[in-house]
């Protein structure tokens, strides 16, 4: 059991089986204010951009990104957990680059080694759980107004790490993988976190309010970036991904310097014991998580069957796997739809999108080619989660080679040859 030896100006030192665990040390991490989640979301939205724009626009890859930005958190939080106070610079930094790596692992568990969303979910809920429970298993508490020890921290930090992760997975399976779109996806999200804040405000277990929230704003996050950095025609404001990128670090920027400045987010000596307080006055605490989360997971698990079986009702259509009888006078008309041959149906939009921005490419109008790509990108992800079931390897197959042209025309200097090869082979995925 911790044992608190010493509570002076909030500077706690603590010692374990008569052990001392780390150094005197100031509690290492914000007071939650509305400061706190405005740079979340717009930490998450960052995040989702940069790892874009090292994937992508920089050519990166998925592995190189994930190792440039894992070797940058690993800094980030070397400082972070040498620190003996919390500083909003060290802290929020280590914030942006661990969304960011969060995104990639469920990215490349996607990607790479195909792992469904759904799995991802799955796997993080259970994750983060474990995490939860050895947290309190050690340290009777899973107060954020009592992060003075190396192991709590550590503990807050692998959480917040299985938090993006699950955070990313889930909005991704619902954004892309059931076909809700960000727009929808942010707005089920929103009224998810309004439940819970309001909730919390008549008697739901603060702690678990307070993680539910902070998964969520995950794609939230996402959704807000997406709506601004999406074109006009998609129903975005056209800012795209490299400007909202600079707006919004611009704005974390300008609230970091001004709560350094103000100590606004500074956890006051006394949150801690009124934290534990308030624990104990919360009376079931169990019953509040078993409950809450036994209710989310019904609500999602019946979503998610009906907006599958939707999905599964247009894959056979779009095959013409769907026989339909319609009755005539009395009689049954049998009426089969012609089978496309190909695993995932008709690809005339994406052949024609793809000849396209070809034929710009062969011109050398490369901003064009570009702008053009854009259709293809946005047709792709709007078809996934009709696409994805009628053929997974097909599927991933095309998304490759969409990925490989999408790399070559928005890189910071694209390559008209490297451009031509990665369409034509576009084009040979599509025809076989």
């Amino acid at each position: 059991m911790i044992i608190i030896e010493e509570i002076t100006m909030n500077t706690i030192s603590t010692s374990e089986g008569g052990k001392t665990w780390g150094k005197e040390i100031l509690n290492k991490v914000p007071e939650i204010t509305i400061f706190f989640w405005f740079i979340k979301v717009l930490c998450t939205t960052t995040g989702e951009t940069a790892a874009d724009f090292l994937n992508v626009n920089l050519n990166f890859g998925l592995t190189g990104t994930s190792i440039v930005t894992g070797f940058l958190l690993l800094i980030a939080l070397i400082i972070q957990f040498k620190a003996n106070k919390y500083i909003p610079a060290v802290y929020w930094s280590a914030i942006v680059l661990i969304s960011v790596f969060g995104t990639l692992v469920t990215d490349n568990l996607t990607d790479k080694l195909g792992v469904p969303l759904e799995t991802s979910t799955i796997v993080f809920s259970l994750l983060l759980a474990a995490t939860f429970a050895l947290w309190f298993m050690k340290e009777k508490t899973l107060s954020i107004h009592s992060i003075f020890t190396r192991r709590r921290e550590a503990f807050y930090w692998l959480a917040i790490l299985f938090t993006f992760a699950l955070g990313t997975a889930a909005g991704d399976l619902m954004a892309e993988g059931l076909g809700l779109g960000y727009l929808l996806t942010g707005v089920i999200v929103s009224v998810a976190i309004a439940t819970f804040a309001f909730a919390w405000r008549l008697g739901l277990n603060s702690v678990l309010s307070f993680w539910l929230i902070y998964i969520l704003t995950r794609p939230l996050g996402a959704s807000i970036g997406d709506l601004l950095s999406q074109p006009a025609k998609y129903g975005g404001l056209g800012l795209g991904a490299t400007l909202t990128s600079v707006i919004f670090l611009s704005a974390i920027l300008g609230i970091v310097v001004y709560l350094t400045k103000t100590k606004k987010d500074v956890i006051d000596k006394s949150a801690f014991t009124h934290d534990v307080n308030i624990q104990k006055a919360e009376k079931n605490p169990l019953f509040h998580v078993m409950v809450t989360l036994g209710v989310l997971a019904l609500v999602s698990y019946a979503g998610y069957q009906w907006r599958s079986g939707e999905l599964a009702k247009e894959a056979q259509i779009s095959t013409g796997s769907v026989v339909a009888d319609t009755p005539i006078s009395g009689a049954t008309t049998t009426i089969a739809v012609a089978k496309n041959t190909y695993p995932l149906g008709d690809m005339t939009v994406f052949k024609t999108i793809t000849t396209d921005t070809l034929s710009l490419v062969n011109k050398g109008k490369m901003t064009e080619a570009t702008a053009r790509v854009g259709d293809l990108e946005h047709e792709w992800d709007v078809a996934q989660s009709r696409l994805k079931p009628m053929s997974k390897a097909k599927w991933t197959e095309v998304d490759d080679a969409i990925d490989a042209v999408l790399r070559q025309l928005r890189a910071v200097n694209p390559d008209q040859v490297g451009s031509k090869a990665a369409l034509e082979a576009l084009n040979k995925t599509l025809e076989g």
